[in-house]
């Protein structure tokens, strides 16, 4: 297939923004040393960040994130890699259609936009929704997979098979609520969206590492017209086929590096239990004291990891 190359928010509305229109509000603060672009990918306009040169690794935020959660991790991996971290369909300045928030086109969203940055194979390094895509992509698209990092994120199979127990049905009970249309939208817009603020306010109670300027910013993000609606539809579309939808059938070949923080509230850490199973060339890393927003929470271990699993001898692109 071809690709085509603390001033509190709005209350959001769910109408769909244009991605021209959305491009000239507010944008954020970057990192040293990037710049920030846009490239069309499976016919979608999506933004992005980019630091550094040689082979690509791309970044993959989850919700309600964007780019920004990846603020201290870019320039340390820019050091050794041309890091690009997008803004997936739907989030901060990327499109916001009303629909395609499906595995099988938000792979190809993924696959093309490699294609736009002029490469043919990328590292993945995914969180949260993003580390479910880069599972998938791995799984769909491995001929277009170097390397894979995944942090606080569930492989389909060891999810399909935790979710027949309690205590990560409990853990996983939001996405229930995030199906019902319109109301789950109010509920998160309520309050200058409060319900966010909660979120990141209560990851961690010294939370130094994630000040009120910081979720200002994805608050700002996901107030964007449109935005939290294409948030919620990744959910959406996903809990129509549940697990399966990613393709659990094949099992993924190329270097993976899973990095768990195991006081994840969504999550339980029982997520790791057989994922050697599924994974041929597997290495799993866990933080005991970090929780599920792993990369900004510990990034300076997080960087040490990524960094030497990207350029151990063996595994050079």
């Amino acid at each position: 297939m071809m690709c085509v190359s603390s001033q509190q928010p709005p209350i959001i509305t769910t109408s769909i923004a244009q991605p021209e229109a959305d491009a000239e509000r507010e944008r954020f603060p970057l990192p040293p040393g990037c710049a920030e672009d846009f490239l069309t990918a499976n016919g979608q306009r999506l933004h992005y960040v980019e630091a550094g040169a040689g082979p690509l690794v791309v970044l993959l935020h989850g919700f309600p994130e964007f780019w920004y959660s990846w603020r201290a991790n870019i320039p340390a991996l820019a050091r050794v890699r041309r890091v690009v971290a997008l803004d997936m369909r739907g989030y901060n300045l990327s499109a916001k259609p009303a629909d395609g928030y499906d595995i099988a086109t938000l792979t190809t969203d993924i696959r093309c936009a490699i294609e736009a940055l002029g490469e043919r194979q990328a590292d993945l390094i995914g969180h949260d929704w993003g580390g479910a895509l880069a599972w998938a992509f791995a799984m769909r698209e491995p001929d277009a997979l170097r390397r894979l990092v995944v942090l606080n994120a569930p492989h389909p199979g060891p999810m399909a098979r935790e979710l027949r127990h309690p205590h990560q049905l409990r853990r996983s009970a939001y996405i229930g609520f995030f199906q019902l249309r319109g109301l789950a939208e109010r509920a998160l817009a309520a309050d200058h969206f409060g319900a966010i603020w909660r979120t990141f306010r209560q990851a961690d109670l010294d939370r130094e590492w994630l000040g009120d300027d910081d979720i200002q910013r994805f608050v700002a993000a996901i107030a964007r017209p449109g935005a939290l609606t294409a948030a919620l539809s990744y959910y959406r579309q996903a809990a129509r086929r549940g697990p399966a939808a990613l393709g659990v059938a094949r099992v993924i070949t190329a270097p993976t590096l899973v990095l768990w923080g195991e006081q994840d509230p969504y999550l339980d850490v029982g997520l790791l239990d057989g994922l050697d199973r599924w994974v041929r060339d597997l290495r799993c890393v866990r933080f005991p004291e970090a929780g599920h927003w792993l990369n900004q929470q510990a990034p300076n271990s997080v960087n040490a990891e990524v960094v030497a699993f990207l350029t151990a001898e063996g595994h050079q692109a």
